[in-house]
């Protein structure tokens, strides 16, 4: 309920939003809470389906989920000072120094993270302290450093599900299984079940959960978009590699900032060019430190950016400058009400009365939402990057956005960037009647 690509693209915060200066493109019904989140069945008959699926507004659904998440996991889970989700008593540091780490000690923090190749450290906050507290008494004592709370982000249009604190993020990436592709995806979400039918040949590295598979409805979705095939489902590239990093592991801290830096971290020494995060939340600094390495090291961060409505406040990391901000569309190529507006859209995809992969029975559901825009145009821009490289990533966009559509030339569009992609991989629910 998720990228300038290279240094150029940070210079100016219009050009920084507009993404590409340097390149020359053409400038409700009441449905049960686990449908509206996850799509309808496909055993009703696709046009019930397509009925249904295009009646559910997801603009209240990720502040239910926040809701029920802080009022489930209480334990786990506390709310900063805007009511966003974080881990309780942990903060972030960046690549603190021997200052900023002293600075911590004496306000009474320890280390539980050494900040590895991510840049991101953990500091404990002691029980019975105010996080939010100590947070301003950190920064107080470290000006030049950068702090922040271990926000959690949640996927832009299903909710992944927390029936244990079980697993932890990290861990070497497993061997692939099925054929490896050339082409390369990255996908930080839920872990893919990798049973279903559409991944029976497809190529996934896996990383997380200590190895351990923690099959994520929304992740199935998500990754099925890009490298599923089955005889009556087909991906954007389905003969693609996917590193898939599992962040969320059936844990109530899963989709923490502190896990999504250190999958980024993963592949990044992978050197996988293009990952698609469908995941949202609020700006937070540390994780904008790890976006901003990775667009300047040519990765091409696509975050789809959200359902809370076009008058709502711009989502995260969709909107870091360099990020590669997803919106979705119907079958007519209008844009979907609930999906946000802004600078932030570089382009859009189908994000309804389309169908996916799903965990479980039946197979295949119905989704709606940015979430499910975004790897498609994930795994388009991926055929036209091999490799993180600056320069490449903008020549990339450019080739890919010669085949958007939807927006006149010479203009860029609010509601959808450059144009519409990927039309053409939408898979219409009445294909399983």
């Amino acid at each position: 309920m998720l990228v300038a690509v290279g240094c150029a693209l940070a210079a100016g915060a219009a050009d920084a939003q507009l993404r590409l200066p340097q390149v020359q493109l053409p400038q409700l019904q009441q449905i049960p809470l686990q449908d509206a989140l996850n799509g309808n069945t496909l055993r009703e008959p696709g046009r019930r389906l397509l009925e249904r699926a295009d009646s559910v507004d997801l603009r209240a659904l990720r502040l239910n989920q926040i809701g029920d998440l802080l009022k489930r996991h209480r334990d786990a889970l506390e709310a900063d000072p805007r009511g966003e989700p974080v881990v309780r008593h942990e903060l972030l540091a960046w690549s603190p120094g021997a200052a900023g780490l002293a600075a911590a000690r004496s306000a009474g923090l320890t280390v539980v993270g050494d900040g590895g190749d991510d840049g991101v450290t953990v500091l404990r906050v002691p029980d019975g302290a105010d996080t939010a507290a100590m947070l301003e008494r950190l920064r107080a004592a470290d000006p030049d450093g950068v702090y922040d709370f271990n926000h959690i982000y949640t996927g832009s249009a299903s909710a992944p599900e927390y029936p244990t604190p079980a697993g932890q993020s990290g861990g070497r990436g497993a061997a692939p299984a099925g054929r490896p592709g050339a082409t390369r995806i990255g996908l930080v979400d839920g872990g893919p079940a990798r049973d279903h039918e559409v991944f029976r040949d497809a190529a996934i590295v896996a990383w997380g959960c200590d190895g351990a598979s923690h099959p994520n409805p929304h992740g199935t979705a998500v990754a099925a978009l890009m490298v599923g095939r089955s005889p009556r489902f087909q991906g954007v590239a389905p003969d693609a590699t996917l590193y898939a990093a599992d962040i969320y592991c059936d844990s109530p801290t899963g989709g923490s900032a502190s896990r999504i830096a250190g999958a980024l971290g993963w592949l990044a020494g992978e050197r996988v060019a293009v990952v698609n995060i469908s995941l949202v939340g609020p700006p937070n600094q540390i994780l904008e430190q790890v976006v901003k390495r990775m667009v300047q090291r040519g990765h091409l961060l696509v975050a789809a950016v959200g359902n809370d409505g076009p008058a709502a406040p711009p989502l995260y990391p969709a909107s870091y400058p360099g990020v590669v901000g997803v919106s979705g569309v119907d079958a007519k190529g209008r844009p979907l009400p609930e999906a946000a507006r802004g600078p932030q859209v570089m382009f859009a995809a189908p994000g309804s009365q389309m169908a996916s992969a799903a965990v479980g029975a039946p197979p295949y559901r119905t989704v709606r939402g940015t979430s499910f825009a975004s790897p498609i145009v994930a795994a388009l821009l991926a055929g036209a990057l091999d490799r993180p490289d600056p320069e490449a990533a903008r020549r990339a966009i450019a080739t890919v956005a010669k085949g958007a559509s939807g927006v006149a030339a010479g203009t860029v569009s609010n509601e959808t960037g450059y144009g519409v992609l990927g039309a053409a991989f939408r898979v219409d629910p009445s294909a399983f009647r």
